[in-house]
């Protein structure tokens, strides 16, 4: 699953500390989250979307194997 977090981040001149507290979890959450390390909860992906002012369609990449 790939996700557009760092684009709608940047875009909104968010820096990753600043999401991370919109979220309510800790920076190195979002600097996973980034690199595509760590497939987040529904609940935390729903932060994040909520967060970025997006939803969760349009913020992660579902890919079929």
């Amino acid at each position: 699953m790939k996700n557009r977090i760092k684009e709608l981040r940047v875009k909104l001149n968010m820096t990753q500390e600043e999401l991370a507290q919109r979220a309510g979890v800790r920076r190195e959450t979002i600097v996973f989250l980034e690199q595509w390390k760590y497939n987040p909860s529904l609940q935390l992906a729903h932060d994040v979307a909520v967060a970025l002012g997006t939803s969760v369609d349009e913020l992660f990449i579902f890919e079929d194997k």
